[in-house]
């Protein structure tokens, strides 16, 4: 049986996290800079402990006006430090529940620059490294961020999208751009199965790209977001594909 992990973006201040959580098996919990808080960060880890979730950091930039969605230029020593104390914060909150922080996955414009940017995924994974040499980062299939990482020997988990289109060199279609979201319950569906099974997708003008499937992401902002879990989650288990944490 082939297994993955389905992951989902949570504690960011939506109604829904309670919802989804039955149909994933990682949550990246946001850590108070782009979205939530110390309240906010608790109730997403008990609520994972509830359902046997795999708990992830989700820093961002410290920007909730733009729910850390702007690019933000930072030296890397700032970088570092904002980077740090958001995974360090979770941290704590895991080290009180008596649960274990299983990775780190960047958010937004973080993520994005990180995935295209050597010295910013570098500074990234170091931040990750001095933390906690076994913690998984998170990344885009075939970014910097999962080289980079790999570089420091930090294990990684190479990312890809249920709910978001491709451009050909294999980046994820701006939000600017009018088909940057699938709002399709068939097509989300469609491209999950061709992710995993063929380890292809297929780009916004219709080319096939190889990439590395291991964590699916369901973004838990998304207009459909528990109607897309429960249809992935059912849609896998109906083809034998097993649906657990890395």
């Amino acid at each position: 049986m082939d297994s993955i992990d389905l992951n989902c973006d949570m504690g960011e201040g939506l109604s829904n996290d309670a919802d989804l959580m039955p149909f994933i098996s990682s949550a990246n919990i946001a850590c108070g800079y782009h979205a939530g808080n110390i309240k906010t960060m608790k109730r997403t880890v008990e609520a994972a402990l509830q359902y046997h979730v795999a708990i992830g950091a989700h820093p961002g930039y410290d920007d909730k006006i733009n729910f850390g969605r702007t690019e933000i230029l930072l030296p890397q020593k700032a970088l570092y430090s904002l980077v740090s104390a958001q995974i360090i914060s979770l941290y704590k909150i895991c080290i009180e529940k008596k649960v274990g922080l299983h990775h780190v996955k960047p958010h937004g414009a973080l993520y994005n620059m990180a995935a295209k940017d050597a010295e910013t995924a570098n500074t990234i994974a170091q931040a990750i490294k001095d933390i906690d040499e076994n913690l998984i980062l998170y990344g885009l299939s075939g970014s910097y961020l999962i080289s980079e990482a790999n570089k420091l020997n930090i294990k990684t988990v190479s990312e890809v999208f249920a709910d978001r289109t491709y451009q050909d060199d294999g980046s994820l279609t701006s939000r600017k751009e009018k088909n940057a979201l699938i709002e399709s319950e068939d097509q989300s569906i469609q491209q999950v199965l061709q992710m995993i099974q063929q380890q292809t997708v297929t780009t916004v003008s219709g080319n096939q790209i190889n990439i590395v499937a291991e964590t699916v992401c369901i973004h838990g902002d998304g207009k459909y977001a528990v109607a897309f879990a429960k249809k992935i989650n059912q849609t896998l288990k109906q083809n034998n594909i097993e649906i657990k944490a890395i």
